[in-house]
């Protein structure tokens, strides 16, 4: 009765976009980095994190056309990045070819280095205007939350780890530096606005599990610039990340506040990303078991990646998945 209620509500209603959904193609980047980095742990065949790597740059197609006929319909062109809810979210659109350009030059190098070398560029772009416009808004710290970390944090150190790889160090350490500078800057006022302002609105929960992304991403990312050393800077990164995983484990009764749809998808990455974390310790340290321990935990997150799969197809059949608003000359639903 429920899923016929929700959608009899979406007649009368056009789909409204929005840019969170570039989180799709993100954690399932996130899934790709994941495996690939366990089967390299294990000399197996890179075969399943290919695929997902495939599987991710065509979920970034799709909804990449969707999303910009979707705009273009509803001319929102100047409202996308300065929205105060969804245009941190823009930045996923260029952040996320240039991950899959890093993979890309594994195979094709100056193919995958063009995508890389102009997302990255785009990327410091977009970043640097979202940054002024955060700057020129009188929105309130309400408008606030943790997507806020990934236009300049997020795709700083992912640019940095991913350029370290091509064997370009000294740029490296430089994106390396923008987005753990950027992270230190934003800190104080995502944490302020989590710890001391009303809590977000249900559909943004799950955006809190972005929390977990920056300490994460910037210790993979610092593995791969030190060439898998484990010196202070990377055991700091681990004692941050170590507490805000735990920081996850009590907001589960938060979580569950949130209605499914595309927020949920915020999921994906920072716990890929933890994985993929996690696995690179059991390698630096050479640690007994290594292998089955990295397979058990990538198998867990495959898992969760299944279900939430599962539900939002459902989701997308039923109707309810995508984001809607009242059509001009009906009533809303």
């Amino acid at each position: 009765m429920q899923g016929a209620d929700e959608q009899a509500g979406s007649q009368g209603k056009a789909l409204h976009l929005t840019a969170n959904l570039f989180a799709v193609p993100f954690g399932l980047v996130g899934l790709a980095q994941a495996w690939s980095a366990v089967t390299k742990l294990a000399g197996a065949s890179a075969l399943p994190g290919n695929v997902l790597w495939i599987i991710a740059a065509v979920a970034w197609l799709i909804i990449l056309a969707a999303y910009l006929s979707n705009v273009a319909a509803q001319r929102r062109w100047k409202a996308e990045l300065s929205d105060p809810t969804f245009g941190p979210f823009t930045a996923l659109i260029v952040i996320v070819p240039m991950l899959l350009g890093a993979r890309l030059a594994e195979q094709a190098k100056d193919a995958g280095q063009v995508v890389f070398w102009v997302s990255a560029a785009l990327m410091v772009v977009t970043g640097a205007w979202i940054t002024g416009d955060w700057i020129t808004c009188d929105g309130g710290i309400r408008r606030w939350n943790p997507g806020y970390y990934l236009p300049t944090a997020a795709g700083g150190l992912l640019a940095g780890g991913a350029s370290a790889v091509l064997g370009f160090p000294t740029v490296s350490r430089v994106l390396f530096g923008l987005g753990i500078t950027s992270f230190v800057v934003l800190a104080p006022i995502i944490s302020l606005r989590l710890y001391d302002v009303p809590s977000l609105p249900p559909p943004l929960l799950p955006t809190i599990a972005i929390e977990l992304a920056p300490p994460v991403v910037a210790g993979n990312a610092w593995f791969e610039i030190n060439g898998d050393k484990v010196d202070t800077p990377a055991a700091v990164l681990a004692g941050l990340s170590l507490l805000m995983l735990l920081v996850q484990l009590r907001l589960v009764p938060l979580y569950r506040r949130a209605p499914f749809g595309p927020g949920y998808w915020a999921f994906s990455f920072p716990y890929a990303a933890a994985v993929t974390y996690g696995v690179a310790w059991l390698d630096v340290e050479h640690a007994d078991g290594a292998t089955d321990v990295g397979y058990a935990l990538v198998a867990i997150l495959t898992t969760g990646f299944a279900l939430l799969a599962a539900r939002t197809v459902i989701g997308l059949v039923r109707g309810t998945f995508l984001p809607r608003t009242p059509t001009a000359g009906r009533p809303p639903g």
